[in-house]
């Protein structure tokens, strides 16, 4: 008897837990061209100048956020979506910006430094409600492919969009929102002085070894050095 009643049990609780389930995947937003938005910087962030020109190559962009679901910004009232990964909105939003300076190369072997992204927050900050809170966060390790060496730059963008009722509203408010905590994020970063520390670190002349610096002069002869008796 207490064996029937255990299995009739059981069998409830995962009945119950299968309608749990597909109700929640039956409220799971899903993406349509009206809940897409795009999202591209409204105008490049030009870099700083550095002492000498330097041109980057933008290598990887790796997602590190960990979100199983980078495409969905904001599920609440239909849910809000990007039409492309955020690694490729930042990618081209880097590539943008440095075109702008004239400071991207066209390929690695022409590059003076190589910078490899990683992306941990693209999107709505968590809390976020009426009032939408836009953050961008990601470090920039930056290579000089002919040294090996490597600094870490840091780079974080924040954004705050005003209230929003209707649907139309929150998409517009969600996409300048996250817009514009990318261009902070680039500016944070192109113009900040981690990244002028790090290329001048990077791109210093290298120092001479020291079987080079015992080395005479080029035209130096000893005997010119010898001193003359009378």
């Amino acid at each position: 008897m207490h064996r029937k009643t255990s299995l009739l049990c059981c069998s409830c609780l995962v009945a119950v837990f299968f309608l749990w389930c597909t109700r929640a995947g039956a409220h799971d937003p899903k993406p349509t061209p009206e809940n897409t938005i795009q999202i591209h910087l409204a105008e490049p962030v030009k870099p700083q100048p550095f002492p000498r020109p330097v041109k980057f190559f933008i290598g990887n962009v790796i997602d590190r956020s960990g979100n199983p679901q980078p495409l969905l910004v904001l599920k609440d009232r239909g849910g809000v979506f990007l039409d492309r990964q955020p690694t490729e909105i930042a990618r081209e939003a880097l590539m943008v910006s440095l075109h702008s300076a004239d400071a991207l190369a066209t390929d690695q072997d022409s590059a003076d430094l190589v910078v490899n992204i990683y992306l941990f927050k693209f999107g709505l900050a968590a809390g976020s409600g009426i009032d939408f809170f836009g953050k961008v966060e990601f470090t920039a390790v930056i290579k000089n492919p002919k040294t090996g060496e490597s600094k870490e730059v840091k780079a974080t963008g924040t954004s705050i969009a005003g209230r929003a009722v209707f649907k139309k509203n929150i998409q517009k408010n969600v996409q300048e929102d996250i817009g514009a905590a990318l261009s902070d994020a680039l500016r944070n970063f192109l113009r900040g002085t981690a990244l002028r520390d790090a290329v001048a670190a990077l791109t210093l002349p290298a120092a001479p070894s020291a079987a080079a610096a015992s080395q005479p002069p080029p035209g130096f002869s000893p005997g010119l050095m010898r001193p003359r008796f009378r």
